[in-house]
């Protein structure tokens, strides 16, 4: 019996040990899979301090797939504008407001929560932007990102 019992007491020592060891993280093969923890997002404000966007994937700037996140400063509205491809967009935080045309009318568009997904089709003018909160959303597309002015005055 009070073998029994020095065996349990040192199975429970043991186990106790394991939990509050400290975990070891184990290793991936950069070749294989790569990450970018939250904190480690490099955001880059726009010279009209408008918004911030941090490149997670390709360069918006040549031909081919490329991931950005946007993050719209409260307050802030591009004006109408489009885009030569599709862009597919995730909205992560806060409410984006999307508005379609030629005709800038914040009042006229439609608030995006959190969790919504849009697409923007490539030649076809639109505005967006943040109204009472900063939003981040992510974008997906095809490069050479461009934007060409658009609104009808």
């Amino acid at each position: 019996m009070i073998q029994h019992c020095a065996r349990l007491i040192c199975l429970f020592l043991i186990a106790s040990a394991l939990l509050i060891a400290p975990a070891r993280a184990a290793v991936l093969d950069p070749a294989i899979a790569t990450y970018i923890l939250p904190q480690d997002i490099k955001w880059v404000t726009n010279a009209a301090g408008t918004n911030q966007t941090a490149v997670l994937y390709g360069d918006p700037a040549k031909p081919g797939l490329y991931i950005v996140r946007l993050k719209w400063l409260a307050g802030n509205m591009s004006r109408p504008h489009f885009h030569p491809n599709d862009r597919l967009i995730v909205v992560l935080q806060g409410t984006w407001w999307v508005g379609t045309g030629d005709k800038y009318d914040p009042d006229n568009t439609v608030p995006v929560p959190a969790g919504s997904y849009v697409t923007h089709f490539g030649n076809k003018i639109h505005y967006d932007g943040a109204k009472a909160e900063d939003v981040i959303i992510e974008v997906h597309g095809m490069g050479p990102a461009t934007n060409t002015p658009a609104e009808r005055k």
